[in-house]
This record gives structure tokens, sequence and C-alpha cells, in this order.
């Protein structure tokens, strides 16, 4: 999970450490060597998860917020608690714009990269 600097001193602060402190102890170099990623346990998880909560929710980076609704992952609604499109398009985009922090204009915009559908 790519973090940004301002997802760091977000992360750092919620967490009462220093950004110093904070990467390193839940950060490591990212695998093109290009910036900084979040930690995971043994088998992959978060190193925030907690049973299946999220330790940092309400400072959670935006790449979480979108998971799964807005990743190109199968099985991604089966692995976490999405918005189901059972709802017609429209209110589908509102639901996860709301659920991610976005606007409806961008989510709709990776939506059609995604899956080429909204």
């Amino acid at each position: 999970m790519r973090l940004s600097d301002e997802e760091i001193t977000r992360l750092a602060v919620f967490l009462q450490l220093s950004e110093h402190a904070f990467i390193q102890q839940f950060t490591r170099l990212t695998h093109d060597r290009c910036g900084l990623a979040l930690q995971e346990k043994p088998g992959g998880a978060c190193v925030f998860l907690d049973g299946a909560n999220c330790a940092v929710q309400p400072v959670k980076p935006q790449q979480c917020s979108d998971f799964p609704n807005l990743w190109r992952h199968p099985d991604a609604e089966k692995l976490c608690r999405a918005v189901q499109r059972l709802v017609p398009d429209d209110e589908y985009v509102t639901l996860v714009a709301n659920a991610t922090r976005r606007t409806e204009e961008s989510v709709r915009a990776i939506l059609k990269q995604v899956t080429r559908v909204a």
C-alpha cells in the first residue's frame, strides 16, 4: 500500500509518533524503490488490520478507502465488505464516493478505467 507524504503525516499524528518513528516502524521501500508503502504482516495482511477492523480507520490511506470498490482485483468483494452492485449505476457511484471520500466525478473516471462500465 503506497503512501503519500500527507498520508504519512496523518498516520503519524494519529498514532502520536514522529514521522521518522512512523516510517521506521510501519513502512518499507516500495518494490520500484520510488516511495514508501505500509509493511505487511506475515501472510500479506495490512500491519494495521486488527481482526476484521482497521486500527487507523479515521485516517486510513486513500488506497485503503478505495478497496475493494475501485480496485481491479479478482474476488475483491469476497475479501472485503464492498458496496454491492445491486443498485443503479448512479446510486453505486454516490455510495462509493461517500465510502472512499472521493468526488462522484473521480469515482466515475476510476470505474471507467477499472471496469469499463459506469
